[in-house]
């Protein structure tokens, strides 16, 4: 899933409002700087999302037998790769 630089902007505000109004945290920084790192963390859960996405989707592919996308025994194939492969990286 592809989000656009304004949507992922908006995102590192409502996460850290949401933090902040639960008093989850304790600023140590100025909040623009707590702001940039959350945007490059969720630009780079995001990217490796994509990644393991389209390993998942050649893998899919690749099997003698075509499994149409979107069958339930599609969809099940995919949430097991992602599973493994984010395992794999250190997301699970």
């Amino acid at each position: 899933m592809r989000l656009s630089d304004d949507k992922v902007s908006h995102l590192t505000h409502v996460v850290l409002k949401g933090l902040l109004d639960k008093k989850a945290v304790a600023l140590l920084a100025e909040e623009s700087a707590i702001r940039r790192e959350i945007k490059r963390i969720i630009v780079k859960e995001l990217k490796l999302a994509e990644s393991i996405d389209e390993s998942i989707r050649k893998k899919l592919q690749s099997y003698s037998k075509k499994i149409p996308e979107g069958t339930p025994e599609w969809e099940v194939l995919y949430q097991k790769f992602f599973y493994e492969e984010s395992t794999k990286k250190g997301r699970g």
